[in-house]
């Protein structure tokens, strides 16, 4: 095996800092630096928030006040450490699953859930955040970030794009072709795969016959890593590694993490009926909150009062997303065309034209 080659390959077993019960691994040297107590601290706040955020959502849908939610939850550390992985400048382009990330990064909460609403395609300013609308066709954004990055390489700026999609992403023809293109042209993004067992329903074995995703890289040329998605400690120090080598100019980084979404793809989704809750259970036995919770009180990072002022602080957030979210958004039905084209069409003009008489024949029977 040429030097090049092994270079690139990602670790035997994914990289970990933490056991199940969060107590530090022993006898194995990091191959990654530890991240500073402070940054753990702002990720085990964020999870607490995070993970609220994904129950209030979840609610909501029962409640008829959104269309849809794809939860993440028991997968909080890949959330969080994908947004805390940057800097503000940095470039993020999320899949429709990351609504707790958008949350971490300082989106408002009501404009994250607006695409799952109905009530707009993307609530919240993407250039103003640094976040590109959230996904829903796999695999597109991918080459999108490998595009942006390519962008703010030769315009120099030194920003990094980083990129989510699921397990079910690398199967579609966007993924491999984001990643040669980057590759070749050593544009500054990280593509982080949440490997979280399914692909709505289809199995990983069913996906790939490669030896992991993260062995996808090596064909393109792209530096790789596997990461145990469910311990924060770790999943931050990776991101933080693959965030430095890209934004040094050497090219890409592709990052696997491996993970488990605990409830269903959607609220419209019966987990059960292709993965047994025994399954489900072992990996609640490696709950990303609770583990780095364990390790921070163990080192003294952590103390009681801290968990309790941020789990309050979770609460009166989950209440006001509530209580705002019962209020019904203000719908401008016209603004549909408004950014579809720079210079719209004949063919838009006439639909916006015969959009306005609808609504206008509607007000005068009203």
């Amino acid at each position: 095996m040429t030097g090049r080659v092994a270079e690139l390959l990602p670790s035997a077993e994914p990289v970990r800092f933490l056991t199940d019960d969060g107590a530090a691994v022993r006898g194995r040297r990091p191959r990654h630096p530890l991240p500073e107590p402070e940054l753990l601290r702002r990720a085990y706040r964020a999870m607490v928030i995070g993970r609220r955020f994904d129950a209030q959502a979840t609610a909501l849908t029962k409640q008829g006040r959104l269309a849809v939610y794809p939860s993440s939850h028991g997968q909080e550390a890949c959330q969080v450490g994908a947004v805390l992985a940057l800097d503000e400048g940095d470039w993020f382009f999320p899949t429709y699953r990351e609504s707790v990330a958008l949350v971490t990064r300082g989106i408002d909460p009501v404009e994250v859930l607006a695409l799952l609403r109905g009530s707009e395609h993307c609530g919240y300013d993407p250039e103003r955040h640094h976040v590109a609308p959230q996904c829903t066709p796999l695999a597109t954004q991918t080459v999108h970030a490998a595009g942006l990055a390519y962008a703010e390489r030769r315009k120099g700026t030194g920003r990094v794009a980083l990129v989510c999609v699921g397990d079910g992403a690398t199967s579609e023809g966007d993924f491999h072709e984001a990643l040669n293109f980057a590759a070749v042209f050593k544009a500054p993004v990280v593509f982080f795969v949440q490997n979280n067992q399914y692909a709505i329903s289809v199995p990983l074995e069913r996906q790939t016959a490669a030896p992991s995703l993260a062995h996808k890289g090596i064909g393109y040329g792209v530096r790789s890593e596997r990461v145990d998605g469910n311990d924060p400690v770790a999943v931050l120090a990776v991101l933080a590694a693959a965030v430095e080598h890209a934004r040094s100019g050497e090219g890409p980084f592709l990052v696997e993490a491996h993970t488990y979404r605990l409830e269903s793809h959607t609220n419209a989704d019966d987990a059960s009926r292709y993965r047994t809750d025994a399954e489900a259970e072992q990996w609640r036995r490696r709950d990303p909150v609770t583990r780095l919770e364990r390790y921070l009180r163990r080192r003294g990072h952590l103390s009681a009062a801290d968990i309790s002022a941020w789990y309050a602080e979770a609460e009166e957030f989950a209440g006001r997303l509530r209580d705002r979210m019962n209020t019904d958004p203000e719908l401008a039905p016209l603004g549909l065309f408004d950014h579809v084209y720079g210079t719209p069409t004949p063919q838009l003009e006439e639909q916006r034209a015969l959009l306005r008489a609808e609504i206008e024949a509607e007000e005068a029977l009203s």
